[in-house]
């Protein structure tokens, strides 16, 4: 088969579509045909050389897929060669092939194609492990989304809302914030011109946000823990603003507040397995029905991967950046 390669870390240009060795499903694996692949920000840090993939993991960028089940490996039950499938991987995604966990895999929910069911693994499983599952956002709560026009972002709107929060977003100008409003955000932010604590402050009369969904890190950790409620929830998943910054304890004991750092793709298959289930539990119906819907910027060739990285890394885009196979 073919797979973008990095046969050194560098920019985009580091990115080869190359030749490699087919794929073999192992024990409670199944094969899967890509039809599309995903960028993630993680996928930036691999091709840099600071995020190498974990013990065992395909070597290739890409951590999501949607395609078709080719062969099943020992012990597989529950599907079969053919099933229309999207994936959450470790890595592999920007290949013609890839060997998948069954824990890991999803159906393609009800009116999405099977190409745009790509944008989905990561940010749903991202969103809701983090949100929910940890931070326990319930109705009638603010939820403070950082990058509000991301894929995470647009995601983490969409399900505040279906579970009736109320949804703050930071994002940078107004087209973002246009695009964050179609979506169902109450709170709109411009961090270029804005003080994000500022304006949680005005719009919460004084109370706060229940949960923030960070990707910045270091440099919102300050003002994330001032724009918190009292028993308000910090959850990072991002480090674009850096990774080390002071912590006031006495501030954050005074809110009774928590913080939770996350990332996906290193769990153990067990808690993936268990992220997945309650992805397909809980967000797939509000898919399937509409309250819900992948966002998508734009689609390229997975031969243009370095085109899309470039993409990504300037932040002009909403949404998720897609990669079809050949």
């Amino acid at each position: 088969m073919h797979a973008i390669t990095i046969p050194q870390p560098g920019g985009p240009e580091a990115l080869v579509w190359a030749e490699v060795p087919d794929p073999v499903p192992g024990e409670g694996e199944v094969l899967v045909e890509v039809v599309a692949s995903a960028v993630n920000r993680a996928d930036l840090l691999q091709r840099q050389g600071f995020y190498d993939p974990p013990p065992g993991a395909s070597p290739y960028p890409g951590l999501e897929c949607a395609g078709r089940v080719t062969a099943l490996g020992p012990g597989v039950s529950g599907w079969a060669v053919g099933d229309e499938v999207c994936a959450l991987l470790a890595g592999g995604g920007y290949a013609e092939q890839v060997a998948v966990p069954i824990g890991q895999l999803l159906p393609v929910p009800e009116g999405v194609d099977l190409a745009t069911a790509a944008a989905l693994p990561e940010v749903a499983a991202t969103v809701w492990s983090n949100v929910f599952m940890i931070s326990h956002l319930r109705p009638g709560e603010t939820l403070l989304v950082h990058g509000g026009a991301s894929g995470i972002g647009t995601m983490a709107i969409q399900l505040g809302k279906a579970v009736g929060a109320r949804v703050a977003v930071t994002a940078g100008g107004p087209d973002k914030l246009a695009r964050c409003a179609e979506l169902g955000a109450d709170i709109l932010i411009d961090y270029r011109e804005q003080d994000f604590v500022a304006e949680i402050a005005k719009a919460t009369d004084g109370a706060g946000a229940d949960v923030i969904l960070d990707i910045v890190g270091a440099k919102y950790l300050d003002r994330n823990i001032r724009a918190l409620a009292v028993n308000g929830r910090l959850a990072v998943i991002g480090l674009q603003g850096g990774a080390k910054g002071e912590l006031s304890l006495g501030a954050l004991l005074s809110k009774r507040a928590a913080i939770t750092a996350t990332s996906l793709r290193a769990r153990p298959q067990a808690e993936k397995a268990a992220i997945i289930a309650a992805v397909r539990e809980h967000v797939w119906p509000l898919i399937a029905d509409g309250r819900v819907r992948p966002v998508v910027d734009r689609t390229l060739p997975m031969t243009e991967a370095a085109e899309a990285h470039r993409a990504l890394e300037a932040s002009t885009h909403i949404g998720k950046l897609l990669l079809t196979a050949p």
